[in-house]
């Protein structure tokens, strides 16, 4: 077994895929060490919810905390990367076996981190987590939320209504995830969005590594 870091964020590159009527993805070159500049620096062009990326309430709780004034240990510690093989949506009866409890962090694999990140564009039909399920999740107590597509709730229903059952409720989210090469099981987690000032999300780097026998790298 491998207890090596796994990046789990999809790469930042002009033309990605984000979310219809965000702005798009534009990577620059402002200065060039091939074009005979002292060095090399780029100009970069996205939204605040581009590639992998973090919701702080703000983003859709009226003076909702903004993503500087994230608790770090929010998305830094021990998670589950739980296996949802509904091909629709995430529901209360799936998780209910698990055995989710207060504080925990929790990443949802599902058909998307071998199906949505594999498309040429905007997969519309991924898998979301419903409105009922995210009520759960609230109530729970859990800490943080991650998702292996661009939106925690769908893109036809409950993108609205996931979201604030859990920002409401001061869980944290996590959109964007690469699932695609861990298994389900415990792992230590890093996840740490850029600090931008009264932002309502911003992209971040995400790591895993496995903490026992039953997780590992594919």
């Amino acid at each position: 077994m491998t207890r090596k870091w796994i990046d789990v964020s999809v790469p930042v590159r002009t033309g990605m895929t984000h979310w219809p009527g965000d702005p798009g993805v534009r990577i620059k070159r402002w200065r060039d060490l091939e074009s005979g500049d002292i060095c090399t620096v780029s100009e970069l062009k996205m939204g605040s919810h581009t590639g992998t990326h973090m919701d702080a309430p703000a983003h859709f709780i009226r003076a909702g905390r903004s993503i500087d004034r994230m608790d770090l240990d929010a998305t830094i510690g021990p998670a589950r990367v739980v296996r949802i093989r509904d091909p629709r949506c995430v529901r209360p009866e799936e998780l209910a076996p698990v055995g989710i409890r207060r504080g925990d962090r929790i990443l949802f694999k599902t058909a998307n981190s071998s199906r949505c990140w594999k498309a040429e564009g905007f997969v519309k039909d991924f898998v979301y987590v419903s409105r009922e399920a995210a009520r759960f999740l609230a109530r729970t107590g859990v800490r943080m939320v991650g998702v292996d597509y661009l939106s925690v709730g769908g893109y036809f229903r409950d993108g609205v209504e996931t979201h604030r059952e859990l920002l409401s409720r001061g869980v944290w989210i996590v959109e964007g995830l690469d699932l695609s090469k861990v298994r389900p099981g415990p792992y230590d987690l890093i996840c740490l969005p850029l600090k931008i000032l009264g932002g309502d999300g911003a992209p971040a780097r995400a790591v895993v590594r496995p903490r026992g026998k039953k997780s590992e790298a594919i």
